[in-house]
């Protein structure tokens, strides 16, 4: 049997979920200024993906195994330590563009900022861009 995506498009209102999710009001601030960047960066309107992070778009993969299913193109979520950033993939251009970025750690295929001030936005938009055109020319990528 198939296994079901966890994370989904919701119908939560955005500035519902960070007014009650976000509790410093710097980290509320600057989840909407991440927005509007992200809009920006994607042409898509926010979307709430699963109870926590915010996505722009949508890319459909598919891997060799078979295993298919939708994800935002670009996300983040304002979690209490830090932002995750659901940005990165494994390119060329992003791996250049993740060394002028700033203050941040990486997980996986995450980057978790503490706050904007740590980091060059104008890289952040470059790397949201990258990531965007990186996995619409990829459909087997998901992270």
């Amino acid at each position: 049997m198939a296994k079901e995506n966890k994370t989904v498009v919701t119908e939560v209102s955005i500035a519902d979920f960070i007014d009650s999710f976000v509790d410093k009001e710097q980290k509320k601030t600057e989840s909407f200024e991440l927005i509007q960047l992200m809009v920006k960066c994607s042409g898509f309107q926010a979307k709430m993906w699963g109870p926590s992070i915010i996505g722009f778009g949508i890319h459909h993969y598919k891997y060799a195994s078979g295993h298919e299913g939708d994800m935002p193109l670009i996300a983040f979520s304002p979690r209490k330590a830090a932002f995750s950033l659901y940005i990165y993939t494994d390119s060329e251009e992003s791996k250049k563009l993740l060394s002028e970025l700033g203050k941040y750690k990486m997980g996986k295929a995450c980057i978790y900022v503490n706050k904007l001030a740590d980091i060059d936005l104008n890289v952040l938009e470059k790397l949201c861009k990258a990531g965007i055109n990186h996995l619409q020319n990829h459909p087997e990528s998901a992270c």
